[in-house]
């Protein structure tokens, strides 16, 4: 079984569309998007199917989204395959 490793991609939104039909998916998309160009530039591949999301907003988290655009944040959690993938894990609010 190959070991994998776990990357963050994100995505920023207007919080006042937050209820707005398909923002929420605009962003998801983003925010794989984002992941999976991160993954390419890192020499790995993403996992399709694998990806989980969380929605940041002020006040609605433990997560400090002050600084944020907006203060939405959709962040976008990858399983990466390939030689070396192993090293690479999403901790906390960050790649590492």
């Amino acid at each position: 079984m190959e070991e994998t490793g776990t990357l963050f991609g994100w995505a920023f939104g207007d919080a006042a569309r937050a209820d707005e039909t398909g923002y929420l998916d605009e962003l998801r998309r983003e925010a794989l998007e984002n992941a999976t160009q991160d993954a390419a530039r890192r020499g790995f591949k993403v996992e399709a199917g694998e990806e989980s999301y969380a929605i940041l907003q002020a006040g609605g988290t433990l997560v400090d989204v002050e600084n944020a655009p907006d203060r939405l944040v959709v962040r976008c959690t990858v399983k990466l395959t390939g030689p070396g993938s192993e090293t690479v894990h999403a901790v906390g609010p960050m790649n590492g």
